[in-house]
């Protein structure tokens, strides 16, 4: 997921931010807009624990109502996260919020590694415009990357882990 900058959010997104459980649903989001009972379902939660954490992520801006139905005599609201409407670099606090909760979905990804995957870890030292012309056109392969999501399990797809962190670093 691309998040962008959760500025306007303030306090109630960086609180978003900082949950495993918001980040999974953040990811389920991207391809399809669901209901808590959908999300509870694919995620093994409850539904109430489904409709707290969708709260939590509406309140902070991360995602959007994007309709609602009739289910049995009530209405559902739909959610969707649009890694389209990209807002910005994050804040140093929102980084601090997010990096933690991203390294543990890492890891909660990794014990269902399956197949070949790319691993690129480094501290460097680079010509600016090459870094923004690369940092750029890594953003715009991960957009296409939410573009080309599907809902969970959409025959024909393949469930996969995408999770890059580029940032500049103050000079020591």
């Amino acid at each position: 997921m691309s998040l962008g900058d959760v500025g306007s959010g303030g306090t109630a997104a960086l609180r978003a931010l900082a949950h495993p459980i918001r980040l999974r649903i953040m990811s389920l989001l991207t391809g399809a807009s669901l209901t808590a009972a959908e999300v509870a379902r694919e995620l093994g939660i409850t539904h109430a624990n489904a409709s707290y954490h969708l709260r939590n992520l509406l309140s902070g801006g991360l995602i959007v109502v994007a309709g609602e139905e009739k289910i049995r005599g009530g209405v559902a609201k739909r959610y969707r996260y649009d890694a389209v409407n990209d807002r910005g670099p994050l804040s140093p606090e929102e980084k601090r919020a997010l990096y933690p909760a991203a390294a543990q979905e890492l890891i909660r990804r990794s014990a269902t590694s399956t197949g070949p995957g790319v691993l690129g870890d480094a501290e460097l030292w680079v010509d600016p415009d090459r870094w923004t012309e690369i940092r750029d056109r890594i953003a715009a392969v991960l957009l296409e990357l939410h573009e080309l999501a599907r809902p969970p399990r959409t025959p024909g797809t393949i469930r996969t882990s995408t999770t890059v962190v580029l940032f500049e670093m103050e000079a020591e």
